[in-house]
């Protein structure tokens, strides 16, 4: 009898001395080097974001943030990744609205958009640019409309992959002109964006993120932005509504997630590190170089939680009238 409350107390003893230890580390973290996984090609859109915000936030948690590229099938395979890695806080995703979509473009993710995440807090909201080839004939939006649409068997569109922002947006523009084109998807939105200036492709539709200093030098011709009102980064280009098509608004939206079961300490401070990072003075002025809204007041848990508890379905139902069936 002796022996076994020995082993009683010893167990209880290890038991309360894992516990503290598990306390300890949480309390410093972090101690070593966070990974922030971008589930797209370097030189992407999302990635202009993410190495911007990686350096903001090693101001703020006094250790390096590295970026991870693990592009591939829409961003879901480094999602899955992520989902898939132990919950202390030393890997993070930075993904995109592609994370409310992919639900409904792929049957077997691997993972589960609410339950294997814990949401730290949006980023930023970037909207998407209509592009062609430098030589493209149209000139202006009436031009583009009439040609694709007398020219629908022809013109290709090039898109980032199923899931991307681009594809999202691509689908869009098909079903406001109501063509099918031919599209051309990509391993990310680089070598995309690489062939239309090497006049490959005819046309993409991607975030300002990538598109904005190939327009301002002339290296393509644009045609339209996706926001409710003119960017400043791109002043002379109209948005949609101005060129009559009233319900075509997208905005790209960016947020960082956490594995589930990250303990709430680790948490916390991550949250405070995002918010911390987006008033940074060279991160926010990084994003308006890049046509980005900050978003500050969005930089928390709830914020997220709602917006891709409100996206999912209506993206379920767009894709659904679009008639795109899941891979």
């Amino acid at each position: 009898m002796l022996h076994l409350k020995k082993t009683v107390l010893a167990a209880g003893l290890a038991i309360g001395f894992l516990g503290f230890n598990t306390q300890a580390e949480e309390s410093k973290y972090p101690e070593r080097p966070v990974n922030m996984v971008i589930p797209f090609t370097a030189g992407g859109p999302t990635d202009n974001v993410a190495r911007s915000l990686a350096e903001a936030m090693r101001t703020q948690l006094g250790e390096t943030v590295v970026v991870e590229n693990k592009a591939g099938a829409g961003g879901t395979i480094g999602t899955t990744h992520v989902a898939h890695q132990k919950p202390n806080g030393y890997n993070i995703l930075l993904m995109h609205i592609g994370f409310s979509t992919a639900p409904s473009l792929y049957k077997n993710l691997g993972y589960d958009p609410v339950k294997s995440f814990e949401p730290i807090g949006m980023i930023v909201d970037v909207p998407m640019t209509i592009i062609a080839r430098e030589d493209f004939p149209a000139n202006n939006m009436k031009e583009l409309v009439e040609y694709v649409k007398a020219h629908k068997d022809e013109v290709t569109l090039a898109n980032a992959g199923v899931g991307a922002a681009s594809h999202l947006c691509g689908t869009m523009l098909m079903s406001a002109l109501d063509v099918d084109l031919l599209t051309i998807p990509y391993k990310g939105a680089a070598p995309a964006m690489n062939d239309l200036l090497g006049k490959q492709v005819d046309l993409l539709c991607d975030q300002t993120t990538n598109t904005s200093q190939q327009i301002l030098g002339k290296k393509v011709k644009a045609y339209a932005i996706t926001s409710a009102e003119r960017s400043p980064t791109l002043p002379d280009l109209p948005t949609m509504q101005e060129e009559g098509f009233k319900d075509f608004q997208v905005g790209i939206w960016h947020a960082l997630w956490a594995p589930a079961g990250t303990p709430k300490p680790v948490l916390e401070k991550l949250e405070s590190a995002l918010a911390g990072a987006l008033k940074d003075p060279k991160f926010k002025e990084r994003m308006d170089q890049l046509g980005a809204t900050v978003l500050e007041n969005d930089a928390h848990p709830a914020a997220l939680q709602a917006k891709v508890e409100q996206q999912i379905p209506v993206w379920a139902e767009l894709f659904k009238k679009a008639g795109v069936e899941p891979q």
